[in-house]
C-alpha cells in the first residue's frame, strides 16, 4: 500500500507543478487553489508512504515521478522542446528510479 501512496503522491506532484505554472505566479485564484490542495495532498501521501519505506527510496521516487512527469506534461501539454539530450536526461532519471526500486 505504501508504494501506491507514493506513486499517487508523485502524480500529485506533477499536478501541482503544472497548475503552479498555470497560476501565473499565484495570480490566478483557481489554479492557485488547485496547486495548494495538490501540494498538501502530495506531501501528506509522501509522509504516509515514508512510514514504511526508507527515506532515500521514498523521496527519490517521489521527486523522480514529479520531475519526469512534469517534463512529459511540459512537452505534451505546454509545447516545450523535446530535444534528444532532454529525453536522454529523463530516461536516465527513469533508470535511476527503477534501480532505486530494485535496491529496496
Amino acid at each position: 500500500m505504501a508504494w501506491m501512496y507514493l506513486v499517487l503522491a508523485g502524480v500529485l506532484e506533477v499536478v501541482w507543478a503544472y497548475t503552479m505554472k498555470l497560476s501565473a505566479g499565484f495570480t490566478q485564484l483557481g489554479y492557485s487553489a488547485i496547486t495548494l490542495v495538490a501540494m498538501t495532498a502530495s506531501f501528506g501521501l509522501l509522509a504516509v508512504a515514508m512510514k514504511s519505506l526508507p527515506l532515500g527510496t521514498a523521496y527519490t521516487i517521489w521527486t523522480g515521478i514529479g520531475a519526469v512527469g512534469a517534463f512529459v506534461v511540459g512537452i505534451l501539454v505546454l509545447g516545450e522542446a523535446a530535444s534528444p539530450l532532454r529525453i536522454l536526461a529523463a530516461l536516465l532519471i527513469v533508470g535511476g528510479l527503477v534501480l532505486m526500486k530494485l535496491a529496496s
